[in-house]
């Protein structure tokens, strides 16, 4: 059975810094591709970071939104990726969830909470 399990989320003040982590279990993690999403209330989900598997070139993307704030990065042989966010603002405020795919095959963290506020 698949598993993505997040952690990391919680209430920050706006300019700080949080770290997610999404722990995968009963896959191959290695050979799926790795995204972080996110949805704001009221709001569709969005797309955050990309990081491809080592044999698609291991390319890491962030969208516009976050870039140079947002850094994702996996580690394969803890079958873990990562999201570190700096520099918070309100508008980050969002329940950020992590998909591995590959083929047509998806599967989904439950989400954690991120919550920017003073």
């Amino acid at each position: 059975q698949v598993q993505l399990v997040e952690s990391g989320g919680g209430l920050v003040q706006p300019g700080g810094s949080l770290r997610l982590s999404c722990v995968a279990s009963g896959i191959t993690f290695s050979v799926y591709d790795g995204s972080w999403y996110r949805q704001a209330p009221g709001k569709e989900r969005e797309l955050v970071a990309r990081t491809m598997r080592a044999s698609a070139g291991g390319v890491i993307t962030t969208v516009d939104s976050v870039k140079g704030r947002f850094t994702a990065s996996r580690d394969n042989a803890k079958y873990t990726m990562y999201l570190q966010m700096m520099n918070l603002q309100p508008e980050d405020t969002a329940v950020y969830y992590c998909l591995i795919s590959r083929g047509g095959r998806e599967y989904w963290g439950q989400g954690t909470q991120v919550t920017v506020s003073s």
